[in-house]
């Protein structure tokens, strides 16, 4: 099928039901025009120039309003001189200024993946990067720049790396922001050349090895991945990275999708240790046994029990996953009995759960693209394809959208991360996607309709500033959500740091936090409809009407 025809119809039983969610892309209006370079547009040569990069909504100048980060890797033989990760100062109106050069964040090169969080704990978010020959640590200066500080921190390795996930994390539970980081493969000097009409990778390759950086506390990191036992397994091609609280016991744990290889769940000892339990958890493989070729990952609460689920995306042919948890970290894959397994279609990797109607049911939203743009007109071959919605029907059971939701949702791209936030501040949740060779699209969200909301955002004090680790859970009208303040997650791309839940009528809420100290706050009678602020021990130390 060639990709200039491919028409994403609707599947699935038709409930009826409206949504009133609708989605336009906004992208070339509000100045998110650089493009993000991935190799060449008609032919890609190298399995690092097809892998696509991540994005981040992140306030990196705390004035309130989400800023825009967007990744870009190059291309072999002529590099681009103006290829860069970009970095969007949020006007406020709608629009945003590139201040990358002004910002320090300037960089010619192969860069993947994205974590935000407040490393040194001084108030202001910093970013690493993954990418390749070398990662990267950018302290933010509070003052609206950036320094690189790899070397300093102790995060530069004397080897090349090919990275890709990483996430902040407090493993140990001490206050400080810790680092994992995936590899997808061992590279050498040069990257392996094409086989035929295909370039080489990841099957062939040797495996990407994981790796544990422990926070000193004093601006650097120590490499403890053999001491935790993150170094124990084989390894595997590593792409997003999660670090969340899975099995309900307060300490974090690591899930990492692997491409081709089974997927690694490190589950936290809580003495500094982590055992990987993948298999036996029942989240390595797809529910037929199947190795799978593991891209995006999204975490949220699908059934409304209280405990952390995954959706993780993969290769055509082969249906995205669903892992309901059973609340002690054990998972089964139910994506075909709650309806995902009719989209097989399109290579998937950007992933979310999200309450994109507020109507109290977090929804289900992904993107596609395909990684041979050669091929791009050969039968079975998109390369540019639609992107993915499942509307969360209150059952268990979800349905595909497709003009419901507004032409953003049908437009065709070749898309790799996405990230999910309110960047116009009006109480819903808007879609930020990087398209390989071209600019970013910004799927801006006009909700229909009366449903309520609530945004939380989290101060680490005891914690990590940023508060990452933290779980938040709601409860609504006879229900409960939970949500989990992460590091990273859809395809090594970063969301909006100030949870969002959809109320639908129900206009007050009680919240229940557990820190990621340990410690567990509940706060009651809050009123729907504004962003509170929560301080740890402290309670609700501000709130705010969005417009």
């Amino acid at each position: 099928m060639s990709s200039r025809h491919v028409k994403s119809v609707p599947r699935g039983t038709k409930s009826g039901l409206p949504f009133n969610a609708r989605f336009i892309d906004i992208a070339e209006n509000s100045g998110l025009r650089n493009i993000s370079i991935c190799g060449h547009p008609k032919r890609v040569d190298y399995v690092i120039e097809a892998m696509g990069c991540g994005a981040a909504f992140l306030d990196y100048d705390n004035d309130g309003w989400l800023d825009v980060l967007v990744l870009s890797a190059s291309r072999f033989g002529d590099p681009p001189t103006d290829a860069s990760n970009r970095l969007y100062k949020n006007n406020r109106n709608g629009t945003f200024t590139d201040v990358t050069q002004k910002a320090g964040l300037f960089h010619n090169g192969y860069s993947y993946g994205v974590t935000v969080g407040d490393f040194n704990n001084d108030g202001f978010e910093d970013i690493f990067l993954t990418g390749w020959p070398h990662n990267a640590l950018y302290r933010n200066n509070g003052d609206g720049t950036f320094t690189n500080v790899t070397k300093d921190a102790g995060l530069l390795t004397p080897e090349q790396r090919f990275g890709t996930g990483c996430t902040f994390l407090d493993f140990d539970r001490d206050g400080k922001l810790d680092l994992f980081v995936s590899n997808y493969v061992t590279y050498t000097d040069k990257p392996f050349p094409r086989d035929g009409d295909r370039f080489v990778g990841p099957r062939g390759l040797p495996y990407g090895h994981h790796s544990l950086y422990r926070n000193n506390g004093d601006g650097t990191f120590s490499d403890v991945t053999v001491a935790s036992g993150i170094a124990k397994p084989a390894g595997g091609f590593g792409l997003t990275a999660v670090a969340a609280d899975f099995d309900n016991d307060g300490w974090t744990d690591i899930y990492l999708a692997c491409d081709s290889t089974p997927s690694l769940l490190f589950q936290n000892n809580r003495d500094g240790t982590f055992s990987e339990q993948a298999i036996e958890r029942g989240v390595a493989l797809s529910e037929d046994g199947m190795e799978q070729a593991g891209m995006g990952v999204a975490v949220g609460d699908i059934r409304l029990d209280g405990s952390l689920d995954i959706v993780k995306t993969h290769y055509a042919n082969d249906r995205a996953a669903l892992y309901l948890n059973n609340g002690k970290g054990d998972f089964r894959d139910a994506a075909l009995r709650c309806g995902l397994g009719t989209e097989t279609r399109f290579i998937s990797w950007g992933a979310g759960i999200a309450d994109l109607d507020n109507d109290g049911n977090p929804d289900i939203f992904w993107v596609t693209g395909g990684v041979y743009p050669e091929l791009a007109d050969k039968p079975g071959e998109p390369y540019k394809s639609p992107r993915i919605l499942f509307r969360n029907l209150g059952n268990g059971r979800f349905e595909e959208l497709t003009d419901e939701a507004g032409p953003a949702i049908d437009a065709l791209h070749c898309s790799r991360g996405c990230a999910f936030g309110d960047f116009d501040n009006d109480g819903d949740v808007d879609i930020l996607i990087v398209n390989q060779n071209e600019p970013p699209s910004l799927l801006r969200n006009d909700i229909r309709g009366k449903n309520n909301w609530i945004k939380i955002q989290l101060i680490g004090v005891a914690s990590n500033r940023s508060a990452i680790g933290s779980k938040i859970t709601v409860h609504y009208g006879g229900k409960i959500q939970t949500q989990a303040l992460l590091g990273q997650s859809s395809y090594l791309s970063v969301n909006d740091r100030r949870l969002h839940f959809g109320l639908g009528s129900v206009t007050s809420i009680d919240i229940e936090i557990r820190w990621p100290s340990g410690e567990t706050e509940r706060i009651s009678n809050v009123l729907a409809n504004q962003l509170i602020r929560v301080t740890e021990g402290s309670g609700i130390t501000a709130t705010q009407q969005l417009k």
